[in-house]
């Protein structure tokens, strides 16, 4: 593409993007939420790249990139580093392109990720224990071998097919006023943005981070890309240490606004997703909810389109983000009391919970414990309630019937 040469990204380029990608990626649903946007008032759509070929919009880039390779590099083929979502969108499109890939995961990878992308046709070696690591030996295997490494975010070619997700907001929701979009390496956001202020200046794009793994916020500030000394979320597919250098041109020039959402209002974003849209989506898919969520009233102004970007979500992690999710929004609540111990204390307190409408999941009776006194028992419980308000309710009815709360 014409981009490559220059370092830049034109509207252009993006269309000769989605030209190249029909019949290849999807058209991703545009879905309307109810619940979002009575919390927001104005009208929330969810843009569902979850539902995207390999679960993520990463596709997009990676062919686009691999399709632009001439047939002397095409031979050598491709490499690639990435935990999930990058690894399989290089591994499909190389599969479709015909051409030889080779992805290095960390050793931590999720199985279900892993297993993916071996199934896309992707030599699979897992190597360090950070992407950071696993992008060296990529980076090594490359220069080793003259394989071309598919960069996840940084290359004008990848910015491009991102950005394909950008003019089909506009082509499935013409009047929209905000796009929220999570921001990792900046590849997502900078396409949209590039596409979608070349056609609609007056959109306002606003990027979501893990405030956890915030890079851009300090790169802004200073004006280059920073890298952050320590980092870590969730959202392992916009946890990224660094900005890439095209993006980050990019996002400064067109992007409206970064913003930074806790590991609670990711969870929560996760759960809802999950109960009142009836979509798996991965954290990292879930930033711009999250984002909805932690300040509603800032989304004024007309019709809102939050970019759900994946949905590739280890199971097992699945169950924990719930737990987090559901404990965030006050339908768990954990507690310790001490009470007497004698016959009869633990049916008296079942039965005070059971008037005050809580549903109990765990109950742990201690008895040896030196800190308890000669007559004690500590009783540990893991209830599930409706809500913060129904937590402090279950709560002062355990203090009127006479119970001492602990923790």
């Amino acid at each position: 593409m014409s981009a490559a040469a220059a370092g830049a990204v034109s509207l252009d380029d993006v269309r000769d993007a989605q030209r190249m990608l029909a019949g290849i990626s999807r058209v991703t649903a545009l879905e309307g939420s109810r619940f979002l946007s009575r919390l927001v008032a104005e009208p929330v759509h969810l843009k569902c790249e979850n539902l995207q070929r390999t679960g993520s919009f990463k596709l997009r880039g990676a062919y686009v990139r691999i399709a632009g390779l001439d047939a002397e590099q095409r031979a050598r083929g491709v490499v690639a580093a990435s935990a999930g979502n990058h690894a399989q969108g290089v591994a499909l499109a190389a599969s479709l392109l015909d051409v030889r890939s080779t992805v290095f995961m960390p050793v931590g990878a999720p199985l279900p990720k892993v297993a993916a992308t071996l199934d896309y046709g992707a030599d699979v070696r897992l190597h360090g224990h950070v992407v950071d690591e696993t992008l060296e030996a990529a980076e090594a295997y490359a220069a080793a071998t003259g394989a071309v490494l598919i960069h996840p975010f940084d290359h004008p070619d990848v910015v491009a097919g991102q950005g394909t997700v950008g003019l089909e907001v506009l082509e499935q929701c013409p009047e929209v006023s905000t796009i929220v979009v999570g921001i990792g390496g900046g590849g997502l956001a900078a396409g949209i943005a590039t596409a979608v202020q070349a056609v609609r200046p007056d959109v306002r794009i606003v990027g979501v981070q893990a405030e956890d793994a915030a890079a851009y916020p300090p790169s802004l500030a200073a004006g280059r890309p920073v890298a952050l000394e320590s980092f870590g979320t969730m959202a392992d597919g916009i946890q990224v240490g660094k900005p890439g250098d095209v993006p980050f041109k990019i996002i400064g020039e067109h992007v409206d606004e970064v913003r930074t959402v806790s590991e609670d209002e990711l969870s929560a974003a996760v759960l809802l997703c999950l109960e009142r849209a009836k979509l798996v989506v991965e954290p990292a898919g879930a930033a711009p909810v999250a984002a909805l969520l932690a300040d509603p009233d800032s989304f004024g102004g007309g019709p809102v389109v939050a970019v759900l970007s994946g949905g590739n979500v280890d199971p097992l992690l699945v169950q924990r983000i719930l737990r987090h999710g559901m404990a965030a929004a006050g339908r768990y609540l954990s507690l310790r009391l001490r009470v007497t111990d004698r016959p009869g204390t633990l049916a008296t307190l079942l039965g005070v919970l059971s008037e005050a409408d809580a549903n109990v999941l765990d109950v742990s009776h201690v008895r040896t414990d030196p800190r308890l006194g000669l007559t004690e028992a500590e009783v540990e419980l893991q209830l599930e309630t409706k809500g913060r308000e129904h937590c402090d309710r279950v709560l002062a009815a355990l203090r009127k019937a006479g119970y001492t709360v602990t923790a």
